[in-house]
């Protein structure tokens, strides 16, 4: 399993710094890495919420970027000269240059993307290295090391537990083991700030797929069945189901969108509804995607 990267420590990232300290602690170390000062005073109410939002962004991009605290009470100076005007105030350094910042408390979501684009100008990431370890991990799942994968995923959200693309991930290995039980109770209990994201649609996707594929029927028989009955549209849907079990996405398409050409508010709109899940399955790039969708506006639109 991918051992991930645990950063520098809390106290390595975020310090209380001073006059007598900023030029040491910013500046200087902004020569090599962002750092990102907050500007705040003990009798500020939106500082003592800002403060412990922006320490923990900090603290989970594991070290690509650092935290100054300054309190413009006790560092008039500093405040003066950096024309501070209101508090909360949030400057990042790099360089020895300020390259961003914002005024007031903002909510978590803004923060994170703060700091992300902070660490980006500096050509990191914030996310403490932890896309490459879903990269590794799809990759593990992609070589049918499904085991790992899951582990690693498990590991990741470990980390940051509202990681969609660790969550999709795994779900999607438990349906390569076959454990569409322990798939299902995985999805069932994702956060709701993630359950709509597109790798958990992509997961659910594939969820639904494989609970088709254990009831699907012989293909040779049911295409022996559709070249007798065209207008059977039963068995073509039933065809397209074990195409797909079988690993056969394009022909699965085929079928499906015959039968929309042929009857497209058959079974409450089946045809469309199972298109759909087949592509939210797949990459949205993959070339059955891509003309798969590009067919069926074709239809849709004449």
């Amino acid at each position: 399993m991918l051992e991930l990267n645990a950063g520098p420590a809390a106290e390595d990232l975020i310090k209380d710094v001073s006059e007598a300290t900023f030029m040491e602690d910013v500046i200087a170390v902004s020569n090599d890495v962002p750092v990102i000062v907050d500007f705040w005073a003990e009798w500020c109410g939106p500082c003592k919420t800002l403060g412990p939002a922006l320490e923990a962004a900090v603290t989970k991009a594991k070290g690509a970027v650092r935290m100054a605290k300054v309190d413009v009470d006790k560092n008039q100076m500093i405040a003066g000269q950096l024309q501070i005007q209101s508090i909360p105030t949030v400057y990042a350094f790099y360089k020895g240059q300020p390259i961003d910042g914002f005024q007031g408390a903002i909510p978590p979501s803004q923060i994170d993307e703060f700091v992300e684009r902070v660490a980006k100008a500096a050509g990191g990431t914030a996310d403490g290295g932890l896309g490459e370890a879903v990269a590794a991990a799809e990759e593990m799942l992609e070589a049918g090391a499904a085991v790992d994968a899951a582990q690693t995923f498990a590991a990741i959200l470990g980390e940051d537990p509202n990681n969609a693309a660790a969550y999709g991930g795994m779900i999607r290995a438990h349906v390569a083991l076959e454990e569409l039980d322990q798939a299902e109770a995985i999805l069932n209990g994702a956060p709701a700030e993630i359950s709509d994201s597109a790798e958990i649609e992509a997961a659910r996707a594939q969820l639904e797929l494989a609970k088709q594929a254990a009831d699907a029927g012989p293909v040779a028989e049911l295409t022996a069945t559709v070249e007798a009955n065209p207008d059977d549209h039963q068995a073509r849907f039933d065809l397209a189901q074990a195409m797909h079990a079988a690993g056969d996405a394009e022909g699965a398409v085929d079928q499906l969108l015959e039968l929309f050409r042929r009857d497209r508010e058959w079974n409450d709109g089946a045809a469309k509804t199972q298109l759909f899940t087949i592509f939210d399955a797949l990459k949205p790039n993959d070339p059955v995607v891509l003309n798969g969708r590009r067919k069926l506006s074709s239809m849709i639109f004449v």
